[in-house]
């Protein structure tokens, strides 16, 4: 019988190196849904941003085209579940009160639930209006 003995040959990869490279991999797939889920998650919340601050341009629009602006705080809820409460005050009314115009301060808060809680944001600017004009709640 003729059994000649095969010189043993370090071919291929240990089952160790195997399983390391399985384990690196697994992570490295994990990372990468985890950075794309938050990238999603991001994304969102900055859709969720740019309709509430259309929302807020819209009502502070709105509530600066009105003829009469009353001095005092309204509230308003939209049908698609934004709260909107918008404060009119008068200011700088030592400086102004020789004037025959008198400052506003015109204020929108937009308030709304997220995703992760309750989100809200506040646009302010001024106006200048006739004294005549400005009327109470």
């Amino acid at each position: 019988m003729n059994v000649r003995m095969q010189p043993k040959t370090d071919a291929g990869f240990t089952l160790l190196e195997v399983i390391v490279a399985f384990a690196l991999l697994a992570t490295t797939v994990t990372v990468i849904l985890q950075l794309f889920s938050s990238n999603l998650r991001v994304l969102s919340t900055s859709e969720d941003f740019v309709w509430a601050t259309a929302r807020a341009e819209a009502a502070m629009r709105e509530t600066l085209d009105r003829e009469n602006l009353a001095v005092g705080t309204s509230s308003e809820t939209t049908p698609d579940g934004y709260t909107v409460e918008t404060t009119i005050s008068k200011v700088l009314e030592t400086r102004t009160r020789e004037l025959p115009l008198e400052m506003l301060e015109v204020g929108v808060k937009l308030s709304w639930s997220g995703v992760r809680g309750e989100r809200s944001m506040v646009l302010k600017t001024m106006k200048m209006v006739k004294r005549e004009v400005v009327g109470r709640i």
